[in-house]
């Protein structure tokens, strides 16, 4: 297989982390996806059309995918703030799942297929288009989003709702109505993520303002159903972010 990304830069990496293409050959690829804190656009390409187009909603738990040969995907992974100022739209109905969009959305249509720089432009347009034309944003939305990923899940609920202005319960309903989970499990997943590039360099020690040992190896289970010892030694290239850690 072949993965790329192209990050984002200026106002738009508020709402969107990055850009990936995934292409597999003449083999299906089986993967566990792990728990990450966003959520993906996938256009699914097949002898040079778009065959199927997904959105994802979050995942919360490892899920296991297959992935059939002589595919090639382009994704565009999202930061939560998007699900309502970008799709306008509560996803806490594809939690841990996904659902089919138009072959057409964002006008695919009309997209370069040959040429991934020029699909990802054509896609930030679109978006900054819809963002230039958004009434308002919420700012406490902004900087609870902005702090969350910045700080990598690091922060105390306590500490969040001081700095924005907005209550631990009012946050935490905001969470289960958009998202289908609790602030507290969302920086448990971030915590998590930012921990792999770690594993996958065989530090298995506590990162990220985990209590000891014990805590640390406890919430990584929890979240990807695997040890951190058993993430590092990603037996038959298991887990997927683990493998492109080393392509990206």
């Amino acid at each position: 297989m072949n993965y790329r990304e192209r990050h984002t830069k200026g106002f738009i990496s508020n709402f969107v982390k990055c850009f990936w293409e995934f292409e597999t050959f003449e083999e299906e690829c089986n993967y566990e996806i792990l728990s990450d804190g966003f959520f993906d656009l996938i256009f699914e390409i097949k002898n040079g059309h778009i065959h199927n187009v997904y959105l994802t909603g979050v995942w919360i738990k490892q899920i296991q995918i297959s992935i059939p040969k002589n595919i090639r995907l382009i994704g565009v992974r999202f930061k939560l703030i998007s699900a309502e100022y970008i799709f306008k739209q509560s996803i806490k109905e594809i939690k841990n799942t996904k659902t089919e969009l138009p072959t057409t959305f964002l006008g695919s249509e009309n997209f370069d297929l040959n040429d991934f720089k020029k699909i990802t432009d054509s896609i930030t347009e679109k978006l900054q288009y819809g963002l230039k034309n958004l009434k308002e944003i919420d700012n406490r939305k902004f900087e609870l989003f902005r702090i969350l990923y910045e700080r990598k899940g690091e922060i105390s609920i306590q500490e969040l709702s001081g700095m924005i202005h907005w209550s631990n319960r009012q946050i935490n309903r905001y969470f289960n109505s958009r998202f289908g989970f609790s602030l507290k499990t969302f920086c448990n997943v971030l915590k998590c993520n930012s921990s792999l590039k770690h594993i996958a360099n065989g530090r298995l020690f506590p990162e990220n303002g985990y209590y000891d040992q014990a805590h640390f190896i406890k919430q990584v289970k929890q979240i990807t159903g695997s040890t951190p010892s058993n993430l590092y030694l990603n037996e038959n290239d298991r887990f997927l972010q683990l493998t492109t850690l080393q392509t990206t």
